[in-house]
């Protein structure tokens, strides 16, 4: 229950949080159980606050969904985010706003955004004019 208190987390998060304190499995089963009986914990709550969070923080849909499935979460719902929006917005706040016109800095700016979890789509769109 402390761990929720602070932020929620995932099923496998809270199992692996309780692995690592060496309680046993059959009781860390039951408690998540009790928890997410009594809508303590849901993975669908945790979901939205992560995009929020992530999307906020300039991440990707790549880069989010990756994260999130690594914490076991296969259903959640990316499409109230306006990504090309973001990537734009990331682009013009770490180069500025002028398109490059020079390949070499293109790429580099691509590459960044890349890293943030942005697909081709959302990367190209961002180079062009308003």
């Amino acid at each position: 229950m402390q761990l929720l208190v602070r932020r929620e987390h995932s099923v496998i998060e809270l199992t692996q949080k309780l692995t690592q304190k060496e309680f046993d499995q059959a009781e860390i089963e039951a408690a998540i159980e009790l928890l997410i009986e009594q809508n303590y914990q849901s993975d669908a709550r945790f979901a939205a606050e992560f995009v929020h969070m992530r999307f906020n923080q300039g991440k990707g849909p790549i880069k989010i969904s990756a994260d999130l499935k690594q914490r076991g979460i296969d259903q959640f719902d990316l499409t109230g985010f306006d990504f090309y929006t973001l990537a734009k917005d990331i682009r013009v706040r770490k180069f500025g706003q002028a398109v490059p016109s020079d390949y070499k800095e293109k790429a580099k700016q691509q590459r960044f955004l890349q890293s943030r979890g942005f697909n081709f789509e959302h990367i190209n769109q961002s180079f062009e004019a308003e």
